[in-house]
């Protein structure tokens, strides 16, 4: 055997590889009959979704934003967990966003804004034509329809066509065969008669290099065109700081969704106790709500029984659960929207809480309560922060806990109470359990309330075992209390308060939940 020949052989084989398991007839009556005989696909009749017309204001604000630029917003494309399979799709959250779109459509698909001339109006009177571009589905007298592992519906079921989205969401489809064109064409200086793109980077690392390629091609500053990207980066996270009012009913159903899943751990949590992983026990019993009621969990679920507790990112959940203890769950459900809760609750796992827990308990609690009373349009949001800590600051100084005075302690130059309590206490919530992160801090930490914005409250104290700063009696105990918070017209509400956060109704809950 030649080695060309050889050479060959391998690089078809090492192309073949991921086929292995696949013995799929190659005949021509099997291709003939495998395309013949299936009901037609329904193409129509598809009602509009509820979320389209609240899209369509999210999309005008881009389209003021950037006008007679070319915006293009990637979902992203799928993610190989290992070899032959992809994790579960989900979408860039400004994908989402933008179109409405949640479990419910393809990877690899664009939301494009195409500027209109000058004097015209584009769409919803705005100064854009928007398309989303995607791969629609196969028709069942392709190959594809039964040969493709990854898009063909005798593998993963029904997708969405053209037509159906252009239904339920109001948005003109193509076919994603259509978008290089589409992207790259008169990509240039505006000075000069070209068109300007701002593109949503690190969704898809093809649609990257495909308007990085026009630039080049346009001979672009390609510095200067990364800086226009992060600004469109910087306006989507933005955008989303104040929810409409789909967006809060979204997170109404993740937070009521998320409390039914903590009612599930309490119910399993006498499995748990003694068992060598009780922590996964814990996690499973929340997953399997979150799977039932929503998409998937929000984020990785945190079941931190005794000094585990202390590690703010617990996400190991591989340990005990022993009697005595305080499990510490941070967990939430993301609906089928992609809108997430984030809720923590710390649970005797006895069912009641030891004095000392109980003293910590509530010094926790009552910066929790201080901060969500101060929370009204026009504070500013460190201010939450501000209240928190403090209240905190003054009970590790009654207990005696502080190496230097309160005052010292709560100076800019001292801080010794963030020994014991060093993340933040608010997030903003929403697509993503830190949403908005890439907002400006003027809008964000040195942001002022508005109504509408959703957010955590989340004071904790955390003393690990080996801290020699505390008195043996406090080591091991780890304490966060967690709830999302909506500013109102007029002060703010708690969307999670049906979930008992005072030690006592804990304590009844469990009782309750357990007989």
């Amino acid at each position: 055997m030649s080695q060309n020949h050889s050479e060959q052989q391998s690089e078809q084989e090492l192309k073949d590889r991921v086929d292995n398991r696949s013995q799929r007839p190659q005949s021509k009556a099997f291709k003939e009959f495998m395309a013949s005989h299936w009901a037609p696909a329904q193409e129509s009749g598809h009602p509009r979704d509820t979320v389209a017309d609240y899209a369509v204001q999210r999309r005008r604000a881009v389209s003021e934003q950037f006008p007679g630029e070319r915006v293009v917003v990637p979902a992203g494309p799928l993610k190989v967990r290992s070899n032959d399979t992809d994790y579960r799709f989900r979408p860039h959250s400004a994908f989402a966003h933008l179109t409405g779109l949640g479990v419910d459509h393809e990877p690899n698909a664009v939301l494009v804004f195409e500027p209109v001339g000058e004097g015209e109006t584009g769409d919803d009177d705005s100064g854009h034509e928007v398309t989303l571009y995607f791969k629609p589905m196969a028709g069942r007298d392709t190959e594809e329809f039964y040969a493709d592992a990854r898009y063909g519906e005798f593998w993963i079921g029904k997708r969405p066509g053209l037509e159906e989205f252009r239904q339920r969401l109001g948005i003109r489809t193509k076919n994603l065969d259509e978008l290089e064109p589409a992207v790259a064409k008169d990509v240039g200086d505006p000075q000069t008669g070209g068109t300007q793109v701002r593109l949503l980077r690190e969704s898809d690392q093809n649609i990257d290099a495909l308007v990085d390629t026009a630039r080049v091609n346009a001979a672009m500053d390609l510095e200067a065109s990364d800086a226009l990207d992060a600004k469109l980066t910087e306006f989507c996270s933005e955008l989303r700081l104040v929810k409409d009012d789909w967006e809060v009913d979204q997170l109404r159903e993740s937070v009521a969704a998320t409390i039914a899943g903590f009612e599930d751990v309490v119910r399993a949590l006498p499995r748990a106790v003694g068992h060598n992983r009780g922590e996964r026990i814990v996690e499973g019993a929340f997953f399997a709500r979150a799977r039932l009621e929503g998409n998937d969990l929000g984020y990785d679920t945190i079941a931190a029984s005794g000094n585990n507790a202390t590690v703010l990112h617990w996400i190991r959940n591989h340990d005990r659960i022993e009697p005595g203890e305080l499990l510490l769950l941070d967990a939430g459900v993301e609906a089928d929207s992609l809108y997430t809760a984030d809720i923590t609750r710390t649970i005797p796992v006895s069912g009641t809480y030891s004095p000392v827990q109980r003293k910590v308990y509530e010094a926790v609690l009552a910066s929790a309560d201080a901060a969500f009373d101060v929370v009204r349009p026009g504070i500013k949001f460190r201010d939450i922060h501000t209240t928190a800590v403090t209240v905190l600051a003054e009970h590790l100084d009654d207990w005696g806990l502080l190496p230097v005075s309160l005052d010292e302690a709560l100076s800019t130059e001292g801080q010794h109470h963030r020994r014991w309590m060093p993340h933040g206490t608010s997030h903003h919530l929403g697509l993503d359990v830190h949403d908005c992160a890439q907002a400006k801090r003027d809008l964000y930490l040195d942001g002022v309330l508005e109504p509408g914005m959703v957010f955590t409250i989340e004071p904790g104290l955390y003393f690990k075992n080996e801290d020699l700063a505390v008195p043996e009696e406090y080591r091991g105990i780890g304490i966060r209390i967690e709830d999302d918070i909506l500013v109102t017209d007029d002060g703010a509400e708690n969307l999670s308060a049906a979930l008992p956060r005072k030690p006592d109704d804990v304590e009844a809950w469990i009782a309750k939940l357990q007989a």
